[in-house]
């Protein structure tokens, strides 16, 4: 996915919810954000910042593969060095403000790539000793689950023609091992038709998983030369007159899952909380499809040309011109040479009662740090609260 102590800070932070309807919250924890010092600091995230209340499961983001089916730790000090802010024993332990929440780790990402999973995927023996490192993993940390982010089998460097089938192999391998232990099996898949159709067996994975976790964003970005939302909720009428890009939209994704034989109760619909930002190539031409020079000008806090989370979106952008686009359904900003497109708390309520009218098992969102959690532009966690409405 594009890539601690813990203490009660105020009340709701120790109160377990009561979740009404019972759908998932899938929140990912992306644990480099702790070194994110830029601007007046107020970026930097930690365990400590999360509110344990707002979510009904939390993924640590990530751990990742090695060759021999062993567990690479990216971050030991991050996550497991007693000097460290010891991210796995403090995110457990949030369990105690709220006994509801399930802790589940994540292994993959975008920037761990495609080739060392295809590689282990593809051999019998390795398929079982990384189920049987990861039974063992979860238990030595008290992990309620594992959630597997293979970004993509069949591209970036993984086997087009065996991926798919080695997938389900491997999560078959992954369910045979933990399911009889109690722990949770959970995947996150794309939400674009082209990886959707090389990449699953949608039925076949459905069966062997507790969620699936679908990723409809990232639809538009600096890798292309014209401007796009990060995540329409709905095409809108120029994806059809202009580029083949009619699919590309959180609608189209979901539906394909759906139809391709998905349970919708299994189904998690993917938000982000950070935009997509883009230089305009001509600054008096701010629509979509408008050509580009590239991405826009870094945050203060994510520092990354193309993005800007949404805590920097309120806190220093709000002097911008705000579009709410009626056909997709998402608003974006414009300024000067700049243009962003992101979720609020309008386009999130649209994409809960999507959720809802669809039967879905819930909402997965990446990732915390992007919200306003600190409270900088009013309540603090706006986007996620919104998010919550799923259970009344």
């Amino acid at each position: 996915m594009k890539l601690f102590i813990t203490f009660c800070l105020v009340a709701i932070f120790c109160t377990a919810p009561t979740f009404g309807s019972g759908k998932n919250i899938v929140c990912y924890f992306s644990s480099w954000t702790v070194y994110r010092h830029g601007g007046d600091g107020a970026g930097s995230f930690d365990v400590r910042n999360i509110d344990p209340s707002l979510c009904t499961h939390i993924n640590f983001a990530f751990i990742g593969l090695n060759t021999d089916a062993s567990i690479h730790i990216l971050d030991p000090w991050e996550s497991n060095d007693a000097g460290g802010p010891e991210g796995f024993k403090n995110l457990v332990a949030l369990k105690e403000s709220n006994p509801n929440l399930k802790i589940i780790v994540s292994m993959g990402g975008w920037n761990e790539g495609s080739e060392v999973y295809s590689e282990v995927a593809a051999n019998a023996m390795l398929r079982k000793i990384l189920a049987n490192n990861v039974a063992y993993f979860l238990k030595e940390w008290n992990f309620d689950g594992f959630d597997l982010d293979w970004e993509y089998p069949g591209l970036r460097g993984g086997e087009t023609t065996i991926d798919k089938d080695d997938f389900t192999a491997l999560l078959k391998e992954l369910s045979n091992v933990l399911k009889p232990k109690g722990y949770l099996l959970s995947a996150a898949v794309a939400g674009a038709h082209e990886k959707i159709n090389e990449a699953y067996d949608i039925p076949a994975i459905t069966k062997l998983l507790d969620m699936l976790n679908v990723m409809v964003f990232d639809y538009h970005g600096a890798f292309d030369d014209y401007v796009g939302h990060v995540s329409p909720l709905y095409p809108s009428k120029v994806d059809y007159d202009y580029y083949d890009n009619s699919t590309y939209n959180a609608d189209a994704g979901i539906q394909y899952w759906l139809n391709g034989g998905a349970d919708p109760a299994k189904i998690n619909m993917g938000v982000v909380l950070y935009g997509r930002s883009f230089t305009l190539a001509d600054k008096n031409n701010t629509a979509l499809y408008a050509p580009v020079l590239g991405g826009g000008e870094e945050g203060p806090y994510t520092q990354q040309s193309g993005y800007l989370g949404y805590n920097e979106i309120c806190k220093y952008y709000t002097d911008s011109t705000y579009v709410w686009d009626e056909e997709q359904r998402v608003p974006h900003r414009y300024w000067d040479d700049q243009w962003v497109g992101f979720e609020d708390e309008k386009s999130l309520t649209e994409k809960v009662n999507y959720a809802l009218e669809n039967n879905l098992g819930g909402m997965m969102v990446w990732s915390l740090d992007y919200d306003d959690f600190r409270g900088a532009c009013g309540e603090a966690y706006p986007l996620l609260k919104t998010v919550n409405k799923i259970n009344g």
